[in-house]
């Protein structure tokens, strides 16, 4: 049974890997079910058993790039994300959320624009878009409100506004922008953006 259970687990990530291949280089729509099955070297009927539909795959894989596994986990419950709300220094915080989001990206962002451009042509898509977004705004309120607890925020801000700023300082569009059209390396956003939450979330030293 173990060895069934780790088979199976191992052919679930070549379908996702073939999907991912194909998705980031021919774009969703032009990929087919059958074409992912073809690029893993797996029946159709196999891929859709696993997965049931081509959105539940694309929702599958991004999940898995934005956790780093595949483990049933939530964000807000995994250790590292964990031990950044559990420390009592604000500033190592700040830091430890730029340095969790720029190894997200790193392993998500071909992902994030094969939905981002889906998202545009497809309402299922554009859903699932809208939900990463809303699960994300959920993720850094709970972060800037364990902030809140060591801190006072900067002067004028209130929890609801230090949570915009996060969220557009650790966007993914930022995030793009960046290290793709202005090609920074990933350390140096990461660098920017903790200094930059730093200087727009904490009060004056």
């Amino acid at each position: 049974m173990a060895r069934r259970a780790d088979k199976t687990q191992a052919n679930r990530q070549r379908m996702r890997a073939a999907a991912q291949a194909l998705f980031t280089s021919k774009g969703y729509a032009a990929t087919s079910m059958q074409a992912i099955a073809d690029e893993a070297g797996m029946a159709v009927q196999t891929l859709y058993f696993t997965f049931g539909t081509k959105r539940a795959l694309l929702s599958e894989l991004l999940d898995v790039a934005v956790a780093g596994d595949d483990e049933p986990v939530p964000t807000l419950d995994r250790p590292r994300v964990r031990a950044a709300i559990a420390d009592p220094d604000p500033e190592a915080q700040l830091r430890a959320q730029a340095r969790l989001a720029r190894e997200i990206y790193q392993r998500v962002a071909p992902v994030l624009q094969v939905v981002a451009h889906a998202a545009t042509a497809d309402a299922e898509i554009h859903e699932l878009w809208e939900t990463n977004n809303a699960q994300r705004a959920v993720v850094m309120e709970q972060l800037i409100a364990a902030l809140a607890t060591k801190t006072p925020l900067r002067a004028g801000l209130d929890t609801a506004e230090a949570t915009d700023v996060a969220l557009a300082l650790l966007s993914p569009e930022v995030y793009q922008f960046f290290t793709v059209r202005r090609g920074w390396a990933a350390d140096r956003w990461e660098k920017w953006t903790a200094d930059a939450l730093v200087t727009q979330l904490l009060p004056d030293r």
